[in-house]
């Protein structure tokens, strides 16, 4: 805020003074009320300028009743999926001069129900991605975390709009891929056990077993960090599958790591994809096979939806993007047995 000649913050009221108007009025202005007189708008502005005065941040929030700004918890802010969620977010949201906070739960599902809470209570709305809370949790802090919006999950017992990648069939594509290729033999890289979108992979290969029954999936516990892809190497190799499925392209990378490592050759001995395509996935070598997740637009939606509910207004229907699979030089034909 600027200073007046004395040396003191210029005020409302000193505005208000020089353009002959109420403070409401001027208020109003700043506030970007429309339904004020364009005369009388115009001479306002004019007197804040020549003032140099700016209504303070938080004296906005108190006109308005509101922060202008929106929170988002996700479960880890080092993937990069979940920074491509917080850029559409972000990226749509100041368009409409409202800013993001952002809260990593670290992976621990424990803290995710006490985090949203604490920073809805900043905010005047929240997105919510918290894979593994469980339901009758999740059921239990919707109300109080209202305006909401779910990311990344679904429940037939939940009001919230939701947005969502199909990873049922996502899996499903690429294990296809895989078939096609040959491989009889595949291993997934299973994500956290209580994950809801580790659930639904696991409901896809159970489809694809069944579509292809002289297919074997078998399962290997992994995680959903680089670290835990590159961990399990030797167990992938010991399983003797031909062809990969990482729960995500981080646990992919890791596992490409780690085949290097021990001299395995990708694709020629060993077939691998990730999931999400994240800006790394096609730099990789080889480049890595992926079920593509348009997560910047998914947090545009987000935006959409939020906004509509802070202005009472009714959110576009429910959204689940279907995962676009991007074939790269990760896979290959099943090395001849």
């Amino acid at each position: 805020m600027a200073r007046s000649a004395s040396g003191r913050p210029v005020t409302i009221i000193e505005v208000a003074k020089q353009a002959g108007v109420s403070i409401s009025t001027v208020s109003r202005v700043m506030n970007g009320n429309h339904h004020v007189d364009p005369a009388i708008a115009g001479r306002v502005r004019a007197v804040a300028a020549e003032l140099r005065y700016s209504a303070s941040p938080l004296a906005r929030s108190l006109v308005l009743g509101r922060t202008q700004r929106v929170a988002i918890m996700v479960p880890d802010l080092e993937n990069p999926t979940f920074q491509s969620v917080l850029r559409g977010l972000t990226r749509a949201a100041a368009k409409d001069n409202y800013h993001v906070l952002v809260a990593d739960s670290l992976e621990t599902a424990g803290e995710e129900s006490t985090l949203a809470s604490e920073a809805r209570r900043c905010c005047d709305a929240i997105a919510l991605c918290a894979p593994r809370m469980p339901e009758d949790q999740l059921r239990a802090l919707l109300p109080e975390l209202a305006p909401v919006v779910l990311i990344n999950r679904e429940s037939p017992y939940v009001l919230a709009p939701t947005l969502t990648a199909d990873y049922e069939a996502g899996i499903q594509s690429l294990a296809r891929h895989l078939h096609q290729l040959g491989h009889r033999r595949i291993a997934y890289l299973e994500g956290n056990p209580d994950s809801a979108s580790n659930a639904q992979r696991l409901s896809g290969l159970t489809r694809f077993r069944a579509e292809h029954p002289d297919a074997d999936v078998i399962g290997i516990p992994c995680g959903v960090t680089f670290e835990h892809g590159h961990a399990v190497a030797d167990a992938v190799i010991a399983s003797g599958a031909t062809g990969v499925l990482g729960f995500n392209d981080l646990v992919a990378m890791g596992l490409l790591s780690g085949l290097n490592e021990r001299g395995v050759r990708v694709p020629e001995q060993l077939s691998l994809t990730g999931f999400d395509d994240i800006p790394f996935a096609k730099y990789m070598t080889p480049a890595l096979t992926t079920a593509s997740v348009p997560v910047v637009e998914l947090g545009e939606e987000a935006w959409k939806r939020l906004h509509a509910l802070l202005n009472g207004e009714r959110p576009d229907h429910d959204l689940s993007f279907r995962p676009r699979i991007e074939i790269r030089g990760s896979t290959g034909p099943a090395p001849a047995s």
